[in-house]
């Protein structure tokens, strides 16, 4: 990016954004195209600013525009055997910027490029908005370019609600229905407007899914952030695009960038507006921060605004309670051969028989100060199809490595659980078997009858939290060199570490929870389980697990 910026004569931005996923030049064969990147600058140049003091002249975008947005976007490309020609990299763009940095200009260009200069005969781009009266607040700026563009206006028809190219049989619309997104449902290009305002999922996944046909189509998701709340198709997409950035998994095909500050940075600092907002000094402006600031000093719920509308913060959002950092200083290799015949805790989550199951064996060490661990985890093969749309597809990649089971059918198998425990209690000696009562099924009852020493373990903060901060004590401990937590780093349980989210009482005990977790969380919920039932059935010796300062409870 900064050869092309640099080549170009287009300064170079300092404002990176604070989360920005792997460039798409990671992906295999990808290749950069300057001239892609020129085709689009050159298009935004035909068009004129509509209001304010820019009306009138060219709309040229931003150095960080085409740093971070564009040139990554447009620029990288893959040979496509089916198409018989190089194809963009990135399928889906997603942009998390505050207020008043340009977005609705940034869709407008986008829109009219992908309509009209995108090569594309029949392009069909329409742009998404909740309601009929937020896809005409979409629509208006985005109608103006067309209608005052004297390069454009010649070449298109500007209608009521849409804009059609005829050269090219192509057109422009916004919509706000699911009904409006499957008409014709061989879209080249969806533009979705502010996120974080869509309640349910369905017509973001009808555009996601419309787009099967075309040869390098482009979903567009372009918005400011929320509160922090959980479960919402805003969180959903937000988080994939963070755990993208931390290399949770991998999607080259997704590019997403977040300009935001950070939660400790004080919010009326003007070097806390300029790193937030990458369009500070000419949109916003200084004097525009500087009153909003002041508004947020008279209150609460003010503070709270200028904190998610110009400062790009997630007021609500979870502090992680075990860090990624922590959890990959104690990767490394477990030979599962050499863990015969030792000693042995289980831990066994059966929370949803149609999506996830683990199981989780910790092997202490014999001189109290370190532990093993393996899992074992299932997913019925039905649910497989939608694991993948969560995960980036890396949920069939971990069924052909070996590191999740897809059992037959719609629901778990409990026989290839109950086939696999049994295997594994005659390879290791195996203590105790925790589980959830509430969860309770036939599979604990058959183990019960194979011998197996079952044991209840509440989840509650009484037994939860010794076990969730046993597991934090000693992977802060870990270093790579000397790892006191060894995992062998599967990145399935990676996943679900990194989406954990706790719950906390008054006291400051912990315990997991699965309905603020960002996905799902099995695997760590049987770790907690193993570990309360290691730290309730300890050696005789004196134990690292032990040596824990846990609140009174």
């Amino acid at each position: 990016m900064a050869w092309y910026l640099t080549s170009r004569g287009i300064p170079l931005p300092d404002c990176p954004p604070l989360i920005q996923t792997p460039s798409p030049g990671e992906a295999p064969g990808a290749a950069f195209d300057p001239d892609r990147v020129d085709r689009v600058i050159a298009a935004f140049s035909l068009l004129r600013h509509t209001q304010g003091q820019w009306a009138g002249r060219p709309l040229r975008p931003d150095p960080w525009q085409v740093a971070y947005i564009l040139a990554p976007a447009f620029g990288w490309v893959r040979w496509d055997e089916d198409a018989g020609d190089y194809v963009r990299v990135v399928r889906e763009l997603y942009v998390d910027v505050p207020r008043k940095n340009g977005k609705s200009t940034l869709s407008g260009g986008l829109a009219i490029y992908m309509t009209c200069a995108d090569g594309e005969p029949g392009a069909q781009v329409i742009a998404a908005a909740t309601t009929k009266e937020q896809a005409g607040f979409v629509f208006a700026p985005i109608k103006h370019l067309a209608e005052n563009s004297p390069a454009l206006k010649k070449h298109v028809i500007a209608l009521k609600e849409k804009i059609l190219h005829p050269r090219s049989g192509s057109y422009f619309q916004p919509i706000s229905s699911i009904a409006g997104a499957q008409h014709g449902a061989n879209l080249h290009c969806g533009i979705i407007d502010e996120l974080h305002v869509h309640r349910d999922p369905e017509l973001v996944e009808t555009i996601e899914t419309g787009t099967g046909s075309r040869r390098q189509p482009l979903i567009v998701i372009i918005t400011t952030a929320d509160s922090g709340k959980r479960e919402t198709v805003y969180d959903r997409k937000r988080q994939r695009i963070e755990q993208l950035a931390r290399r949770v998994f991998t999607a080259p095909s997704v590019y997403g960038v977040v300009w935001a500050a950070e939660r400790d940075d004080d919010p009326h600092d003007p070097a806390t507006w300029a790193r937030a907002n990458p369009g500070f000094g000419i949109s916003p402006t200084r004097a525009y921060l500087q009153a909003k600031s002041d508004e947020a000093k008279q209150s609460p719920a003010d503070l709270a605004k200028f904190l998610r509308l110009h400062l790009g913060v997630r007021t609500k959002q979870e502090t992680k309670f075990l860090t990624l950092a922590s959890w990959d200083a104690n990767a490394t290799i477990v030979d599962e051969e050499s863990l015969r015949g030792r000693e042995a805790y289980g831990g066994l989550d059966l929370a949803s028989t149609s999506d996830l199951l683990a199981l989780c064996w910790l092997f202490p060490d014999d001189d109290g100060d370190a532990l093993t661990a393996i899992w074992r985890l299932w997913t019925p093969a039905d649910n497989l199809a939608a694991l993948d749309k969560r995960t980036a597809g890396a949920a069939s990649r971990w069924v052909r490595e070996g590191l999740l089971t897809a059992t037959p059918g719609n629901v778990a198998d409990y026989e290839w659980i109950k086939d696999q425990i049994c295997r594994d209690m005659q390879a290791f000696r195996v203590k105790s078997i925790g589980y959830d009562p509430w969860n309770a099924t036939q599979l604990t009852n058959d183990l019960s009858n194979e011998r197996a020493p079952m044991v209840q373990v509440r989840q509650g903060f009484i037994t939860m939290s010794p076990a969730l901060k046993g597991m934090q004590r000693l992977l802060l401990k870990g270093t790579p060199a000397q790892p006191v937590f060894r995992h062998g780093g599967s990145p399935v349980v990676r996943w679900m570490v990194d989406n954990l989210a706790v719950a906390m009482d008054p006291a400051g005990n912990v315990k997991p929870d699965k309905a603020s977790s960002a996905e799902k969380i099995d695997a760590v919920s049987a770790a907690a389980t193993a570990m309360s039932e290691l730290m309730a059935r300890p050696p005789k010796r004196r134990s690292v697990y032990e040596d824990t300062d846990f609140e009174a409870i």
